[in-house]
């Protein structure tokens, strides 16, 4: 989601850009659709890194990279990485020890939590970035405090928000909420997947209690994400799920169905950083279950509340929603759909030349 508008609008530049799937996430449902749907072209290198632990995926694609970057016959101007996973880190160590220019997409955001494994990939791929390509307000703020010299900072906005402008229309037309008998404006959607909330089995029992009582209110759909799914039969939560009728197991969708319904959907229960986002751009309620965020403007401009481990809290604020009492979201400088232009602007400007890049 964060790629595809770059690559669209690097096409109008002197840059000729390659396209490096690492196979981080390599599951059809996780991988291949997002592809087909938002228009990227088969990748030009394929890492196949697969899973496993964060040390054994992260040595993969750092040696995997490292042999792509040293065996290709096309000079490389510059890496581009995007968002915070373990591909991100990893490939922005391996251009910087090779003395190639990283560029991050999405640079500058913090939670102050280091026990989420993002937050290590962002500062370390923060560190060693020659461009740092923000995008919310409190990103130029961690960057200062941090002593990054403001001429690598730019604030381009928000490249999530391009694409979800860009497919809004086409994801309406699907008419997903329909193909699960949903109604407009008449259910929930929840998606979790972080370990913090899926790999402990008593936190995994309450989330499955917290979507059973809001199931009373609203009806619940629920895509789940592979590892939430298997986390939930380990659990033995899965039976207890599928009996409640209120709730609809989905398997993973693809972007434009999930987009569909989170437009048409009451309020959403989340805690992806993504749909922080997106939430704030549709104007609609968000509760992300976490304690911190790294996209603070979703809290003070957006539709998002924190509400950390109180599950109570949640709850009362479903039904404050229902009641028509939340805040409405206020607009977002760069929330605009044309934040990859800007990017693809400075990048020409620094890389391009005649040659691939």
């Amino acid at each position: 989601m964060k790629a595809a508008p770059l690559i669209r609008a690097l096409a109008g530049t002197r840059l000729a850009p390659r396209v490096v799937h690492t196979g981080q996430h390599y599951d059809a449902a996780m991988s291949d659709v997002f592809l087909r749907q938002l228009g990227i072209a088969e990748p030009d290198v394929h890492l196949e890194a697969g899973s496993g632990s964060h040390g054994e995926q992260t040595g993969r694609v750092l040696q995997a990279f490292e042999k792509y970057l040293a065996n290709s016959p096309i000079p490389q101007r510059g890496v581009v990485v995007v968002g915070d996973v373990n591909s991100t880190m990893a490939c922005a160590i391996t251009a910087a020890k090779m003395q190639i220019p990283v560029a991050h997409i999405e640079a500058g955001l913090r939670s102050f939590d280091r026990a989420m494994p993002e937050e290590i990939n962002r500062l370390l791929t923060d560190a060693v970035s020659d461009l740092l390509f923000v995008s919310e307000p409190s990103g130029i703020r961690n960057l200062e405090r941090e002593g990054v010299p403001a001429s690598k900072v730019h604030y381009a906005g928000n490249v999530m928000i391009d694409t979800l402008v860009h497919e809004l229309d086409a994801a309406i037309d699907l008419n997903t909420p329909a193909e699960f008998g949903l109604c407009p404006n008449g259910y929930v959607l929840a998606t979790l997947h972080r370990p913090a909330n899926v790999d402990q089995p008593e936190r995994l029992d309450a989330l499955v209690e917290l979507l059973s009582r809001v199931s009373e209110k609203l009806p619940v759909i629920f895509p789940l994400h592979p590892r939430t799914r298997t986390r939930l039969a380990d659990a033995g939560l899965m039976e207890r799920l599928a009996s409640n009728r209120r709730i609809t197991i989905a398997d993973p969708l693809g972007y434009r169905e999930n987009l569909g319904l989170m437009k048409s959907a009451r309020a959403v229960l989340t805690d992806s950083g993504g749909i922080q986002e997106e939430t704030s751009y549709l104007g609609v309620p968000c509760l992300t279950l976490r304690s911190n965020t790294e996209r603070p403007v979703t809290i003070s401009h957006g539709t998002n509340l924190l509400v950390g481990d109180d599950l109570d809290l949640a709850y009362q604020q479903i039904l404050h929603i229902l009641a028509g009492d939340y805040r409405k979201g206020q607009p977002i400088d760069g929330w605009d759909g044309r934040a990859a232009e800007r990017i693809a602007e400075v990048l020409d400007a620094c890389w391009g030349c005649n040659e691939a890049a």
